[in-house]
């Protein structure tokens, strides 16, 4: 599978609300990136749809991030029995996206 993001990637394994339909299901984070977030399928519904609501902190930092996003990718890994899903940020504001850009300037490892 290629790698279509345009920003490299930085781990990050956090729990967070993810809005589906204004309903808060939790997921889990695989990575982060200055454009999105990667995201494992906890609990939610079958038809999840293309645009969401997320809600999360990084670590180090008191302050809650919220920001809407499109799924732009989704996978199925049945040997491992794990579902995830690509989010592009479409929604942040400026301060939340400096401290998305902070964290991985910070965490970077290239």
């Amino acid at each position: 599978m290629s790698n279509k993001r345009k920003q490299s990637r930085v781990n990050l394994d956090i729990y967070l609300n993810k809005y589906v339909a204004g309903v808060p299901y939790m997921a889990r984070t695989s990575d982060i990136s200055r454009e999105g977030v990667g995201l494992a399928h906890l609990i939610e519904p079958d038809m999840a749809g293309s645009r969401v609501g997320l809600q999360f902190q990084l670590p180090g930092s008191e302050e809650v991030i919220y920001a809407e996003g499109e799924v732009v990718r989704e996978w199925c890994d049945l040997d491992h029995k794990e579902e995830g899903s690509g989010v592009r940020f479409t929604l942040l504001t400026e301060r939340h996206r400096r401290l998305i850009d902070q964290f991985c300037t910070r965490n970077d490892v290239q």
